[in-house]
């Protein structure tokens, strides 16, 4: 089994629309849980993650090297908001386990999958 990781992303109006009522947000909260549950008894879930903030910061590299700078910024289209490691046998399967993920509820919601890359030290 090789790792991923899933990367959810959307528009900061979805966003704030799946959370910006108590149903809504529990509504949302228990399909992720249900979600997340299929995956863990597949013996896929590594890790369930957890949801990002809005706000952060940017460190630049290049020629402004070590610049630190407000980010995500207000005029992104989509946002990264949150992230979980799974197992799958390859790219295909990852791919493919990610399509039942509450993200995708939203016209433009995605899951970016990543391999995660195997390091030796």
């Amino acid at each position: 089994m090789a790792e991923f990781i899933y990367l959810y992303h959307n528009t900061p109006q979805e966003r704030d629309a799946a959370m910006g009522s108590p149903e809504a947000a529990q509504r949302n909260m228990t399909r992720w849980m249900e979600w997340m549950r299929g995956l863990e008894q597949g013996g896929h879930l590594k890790s369930a993650g957890q949801p990002l903030e809005k706000g952060g910061k940017v460190v630049r590299g290049g020629s402004g090297k070590g610049i630190i700078t407000d980010g995500p910024f207000v005029e992104i289209k989509d946002v990264v908001g949150g992230y979980s490691i799974i197992e799958a046998k390859d790219l295909a399967e990852a791919a493919e386990l990610a399509k039942g993920c509450p993200a995708l509820d939203g016209p433009n919601g995605a899951v970016e999958v990543r391999p995660v890359m195997k390091m030796d030290f």
